[in-house]
């Protein structure tokens, strides 16, 4: 015993050269089943192959290139096939990138990780598993980043990214009607929408809804009325695209009743600020998801209230953002951080965040469907599938994007409705749509074929330490920094340095 402890600091360091062998095993028979493509290992799992046995180091289901070799580290060599590990005690083992003083006599399937038999005596050196490409263990946090720069490095995919981009809350905070400083996007929206101008348009509109409001939201958003460097002119299409978030807004929110409010009805928007019945209803919580869902569960966490019920994220704001999901997506494009309106999402309701989600919502994509920003002003370019479908630039596509009503034949009284509100905007403003598209009945769904399909969202990979873009939502968002590591950090469960 005295002559192991005066050799203990030089064994740890020699345990982090060798992989589970410092100490001689007793030879014994061992049977472990054949190692096999498409099985799924866990940590401990014993494997025969190439006249070895391996003990899985981490968990992954089995592909070619990852058989148990040397150099591989999802695998431990533990040994010959013909042998079983047997260890008297005070024999020292690195396992799983750990040191182990084993305290008895150990045998087979006492592994170090979970058996009383064995102490930990912590990490082999100060990074974890060693580091490196994917297939040989963990990647490096810079690896990580350009792997992901790789797979969303396409125009279309940084067209996206980039009309997406969002300014500090304090600069937004520092808008204010005809301030010097408002950002360019604002001041463009202020040339074409003056404050006597909204007062017009929302008279009768929920005192919660705003022109500073409304500002604010632009500043947050630059892609919106922001500024093109190809020739496309800026100012048509910031009232083009003004024209079709205001028709959106009345028949989302609007009153509805020229008998009630004693105008148009194409003045009667922003009038709901809340669902209607909301709050008390009994379909006002679209928070089914807050428990038993541990795909969404163990990323976001639903609000509760004093009394400990999950908070109700029914539509609010001028989009009627829903689902608690929405709440945490929106709230990570806003503050980097889900939670804030997972814990207060009535401020979608009485802050300038009901504008914002609005704003948010026109300039977001939802693939198959590109954003309404992109088929006002031409980014997205409609293929053979989607021209086949009736899709193109124009407004009657940006109804498919919110609820797909123009799919039906008659064109249903929503749809109508829409189409009727931006006429009414359009002429205001003075765009001419005289040459527009505006066939609406019988259009198409956007397909997984169309020109916008593409992957916006992160999930866990098959493979190993990797997350891979997919067609769903997640919370990891591909259009934001940091998200691909985040993703490869949850789902795998390490740090990536």
């Amino acid at each position: 015993m005295k002559h192991f402890k005066a050799l203990l600091v030089l064994s740890l360091l020699l345990a982090c050269l060798t992989s589970f062998s410092l100490a001689a095993p007793l030879a014994a028979a061992l049977s472990c089943p054949n190692w096999a493509v498409g099985a799924t290992y866990n940590i401990g799992d014993c494997v025969t192959y190439g006249g070895n046995t391996w003990i899985c180091a981490i968990p992954h289901t089995a592909i070619a290139p990852w058989a148990p070799i040397a150099g591989n580290a999802l695998w431990t060599l533990n040994g010959p096939a013909t042998s079983i590990w047997t260890y008297p005690g005070d024999s020292l083992v690195s396992y799983l990138n750990i040191n182990y003083i084993n305290k008895y006599y150990a045998n087979a399937g006492d592994w170090p990780n979970n058996s009383t038999n064995w102490v930990s005596q912590g990490p082999c050196n100060p990074n974890g598993m060693p580091s490196g490409p994917p297939i040989d263990g963990i990647p490096t946090l810079a690896e990580a980043q350009q792997y992901a720069a790789s797979l969303t490095n396409s125009t279309y995919f940084q067209q996206v990214k980039a009309s997406i981009a969002t300014r500090d809350n304090s600069i937004v905070s520092a808008v204010a009607p005809l301030n010097p400083s408002n950002p360019s996007n604002v001041k463009r929206v202020e040339q074409y929408l003056p404050l006597s101008k909204w007062q017009y348009y929302f008279s009768v509109a929920d005192p919660l809804y705003t022109y500073t409001g409304f500002l604010q939201a632009v500043a947050k958003f630059s892609g919106f009325c922001g500024d093109y460097t190809d020739g496309r002119d800026a100012d048509a299409l910031c009232k083009r695209s003004l024209a079709t978030m205001f028709a959106h807004f009345d028949q989302e929110t609007g009153g509805h009743s020229v008998e009630q409010y004693g105008i148009p009805e194409w003045l009667q928007g922003l009038v709901a600020v809340r669902e209607n019945g909301c709050p008390g209803g009994a379909s006002c919580g679209y928070n089914n998801d807050c428990v038993g869902n541990p795909f969404w569960n163990n990323v976001w966490t639903c609000g509760k209230d004093s009394s400990g019920n999950w908070l109700q994220y029914f539509g609010r704001g001028a989009k009627q953002l829903s689902y608690y999901y929405n709440y945490a997506a929106f709230s990570e494009v806003l503050y980097g951080d889900a939670n804030l309106l997972l814990d207060s999402p009535d401020n979608v309701a009485t802050t300038w965040l009901n504008l914002a989600s609005a704003v948010f919502f026109f300039v977001y994509p939802q693939p198959p469907k590109p954003s309404m920003l992109f088929v006002i002003d031409g980014t997205w370019v409609p293929n053979a599938d989607d021209i086949s479908r009736g899709l193109g630039n124009n407004f009657p596509t940006t109804i498919q994007i919110i609820n797909s009503e123009c799919q039906d034949s008659p064109t249903k009284a929503a749809a109508q409705n829409r189409i009727n509100y931006y006429r009414n905007f359009t002429a205001d403003l003075s765009i001419d749509i005289s040459h527009d598209n505006m066939a609406c009945a019988g259009m198409g769904l956007f397909s997984s074929a169309s020109s916008a399909a593409i992957y916006i969202y992160w999930d866990q990979s098959s493979t190993p330490y990797e997350c891979e873009l997919v067609n769903y939502q997640t919370p990891f968002n591909g259009l934001i920094d940091g998200q691909y590591v985040a993703c490869v950090e949850h789902f795998w469960d390490v740090t990536l340095k």
